[in-house]
């Protein structure tokens, strides 16, 4: 990907020197969060060695519930301008946030909100509670954040096997595609229906969510080439090899040798990369309603 010289974003806050972001706990209570790429691994352990994965979230705060906190405005000590991969995160936050404020003007007709993209090292704390790098890189919808843990990059390269920069990007896009989804009011819908639904149809529903937030990141891709020319050859090979890396299937069978359609949560490698691609091939906000469409 095209990067190196370019403006990096301002929404970066950087806490990899703060410990963790140690701040004190105060008023918690219990909220939904997004499900990081490394929480799903978890749940998928747990199942082969015959666990309670909701125990096991629990112990690196991943559960289905997690525990908010007000946090303090303590300083972090920033080392973003030292670290290659950090500005590379930095440009490509500043890329989506080009794209969506272009798409919401134009084919929404609303205003964008960026959302604040955090770095953190080992553990963070966030409004949708206490999360390990285990957790791979999350969404909360909760303060509007972005979560990594830049260590995931070698994580993705070397357990996934998704190599390339633009792999990393199909990442960011991803999760920033959670915040869009989260903008426009379709989480929150989601959320209203799994109370009254089954775990089936929950997993169901998680899945459309997540095919979604695919199809996004590759309208994103499809508009950031256009307006920026980030592209270079084999950039769209990356983010599909990570889409595919990352499809239930393919995880499942890797940890437990078999798999579970029923519990599926982000969908088949193939639909995770049909959907990108999809996205990528129209750049057509309104083909991306995975809600209603009969084939996945």
């Amino acid at each position: 990907m095209r990067w190196k010289g370019r403006q990096g974003s301002s929404n970066i806050e950087d806490r990899r020197g703060g410990g963790g972001g140690g701040n004190r706990r105060r008023n918690t209570r219990r909220v939904g969060g997004g499900l990081g790429i490394g929480t799903i691994i978890i749940v998928l352990i747990a199942l082969a060695l015959g666990q309670n994965p909701m125990a096991l979230l629990d112990q690196v705060g991943g559960g289905g519930g997690a525990v908010a906190t007000e946090q303090s405005n303590s300083p972090y000590v920033t080392d973003t301008q030292n670290d290659e991969l950090a500005q590379f995160v930095s440009v490509t936050l500043k890329y989506t946030e080009d794209v969506w404020h272009k798409l919401f003007q134009e084919q929404l007709g609303r205003r964008y909100q960026e959302p604040v993209l955090v770095l953190f090292r080992g553990q963070v704390r966030s409004a949708c509670g206490f999360a390990s790098s285990a957790t791979g890189p999350f969404y909360c919808p909760g303060d509007n954040k972005l979560y990594i843990d830049l260590t995931f990059y070698d994580e993705l390269q070397n357990r996934f096997g998704a190599k390339g920069d633009f792999a990393m990007a199909y990442v960011v896009a991803h999760e920033v595609a959670h915040h869009v989804q989260n903008l426009l009011g379709i989480t929150d819908q989601v959320h209203s229906q799994r109370r009254r639904l089954s775990k089936a149809e929950n997993n169901q529903l998680s899945v459309r969510l997540e095919l979604q937030a695919d199809f996004l990141s590759g309208v994103w891709a499809h508009h950031a080439q256009s307006m920026m020319n980030i592209l270079e050859r084999g950039d769209i090979e990356e983010a599909l090899n990570a889409a595919q890396a990352i499809g239930d299937d393919r995880l499942q069978r890797r940890a437990q040798g078999y798999v579970v359609p029923e519990s599926f949560t982000h969908g088949t490698s193939a639909q995770r990369m049909r959907w990108f691609k999809k996205g990528f091939e129209t750049g057509d906000l309104s083909q991306g309603d995975t809600f209603k469409a009969r084939t996945l």
